[in-house]
């Protein structure tokens, strides 16, 4: 081997040891550059920890429906401050007064859920709906002509609840001939329950009619104590049975019942609906 031949092999040497020098330190950069990177990603079970505390915290505590019956015979303060209450009622609205329509009329407008208060045959004597009340003692045909008329009057209900009605209602024929009407024309009926003789929640849901039941009435008694009282026991049904249907009236006592205890029940997280929410 000559001179010359043996220093271009030392050179050779040279060139590959740092190549291989080169390549272990771009291979340490590499590592030290993903282990970086890996510390840096947050932890795949973080979120879903995260997803579950938020629907523990806003878990609703129970449904509360409330309907309001009487709207329409008065159009004053005491009506006006149920359309200011921040939650979804149901206002029943009852046919043929003075303000029927114009009760209806701004409940819709104001976001609220309108339905027919609709006056019926009674046990006990009542005064007015002439034009409107369904009584046992009619032909189909006249209980088909009133509740075609009533419609018409107040387009904006939804659905339809029983004014009074005890004796009409605990007949099988005239809650069917409401229920085809109302099938026909997409409502739904809620059965206040005047009476546990009540033919209405069967015959309806027998015709496919989106129907429910009342739990609670709010008022009977009039003084705050008792609706306190009665809108606990409602609270109460809806926590252990997930809804409750509560009826109330357009009174001053009620009124201020509800300004005072929707914020706390809404606090409980309890959630305020409208009546479709829970018919079926």
């Amino acid at each position: 081997m000559t001179p010359q031949q043996g220093s271009e092999e030392r050179q050779q040497k040279i060139i590959v040891f740092l190549l291989f020098i080169v390549l272990v330190l771009v291979s340490i950069m590499i590592g030290t550059f993903n282990k970086i990177s890996i510390l840096e990603k947050p932890s795949v079970t973080e979120l879903p920890e995260v997803e579950t505390i938020d629907k523990v915290d806003y878990a609703t505590l129970g449904k509360i429906a409330i309907i309001i019956d009487d709207f329409g015979y008065r159009n004053d303060a005491i009506s006006d401050g149920f359309l200011n209450l921040s939650a979804d009622l149901t206002c029943a609205v009852i046919p043929g007064h003075e303000f029927s329509q114009i009760m209806s009329k701004k409940a819709n407008r104001l976001g609220f859920e309108v339905i027919i208060h609709m006056p019926m045959g009674t046990t006990t004597p009542s005064f007015g709906e002439d034009e409107f009340i369904i009584k046992a003692s009619m032909t189909s045909t006249e209980i088909e002509s009133r509740m075609k008329k009533v419609l018409q009057q107040l387009p904006e209900a939804v659905g339809m609840n029983n004014h009074q009605g005890s004796k009409a209602s605990t007949n099988k024929r005239v809650m069917n001939v409401m229920g085809t009407i109302l099938k026909d024309h997409d409502k739904y009926f809620l059965d206040s329950r005047t009476t546990k003789e009540t033919q209405a929640e069967k015959a309806m849901r027998a015709l496919g009619v989106p129907t429910g039941r009342r739990h609670i009435f709010l008022d009977n008694e009039p003084d705050e104590n008792s609706i306190s009282r009665q809108l606990n026991l409602l609270a109460e049904k809806a926590k252990n049975s997930g809804f409750a249907v509560g009826i109330g009236h357009v009174k001053e006592n009620t009124l201020a019942v509800l300004q005072r205890e929707i914020p706390k029940l809404r606090a409980q997280n309890f959630e305020f609906v409208f009546i479709s929410e829970v018919v079926n």
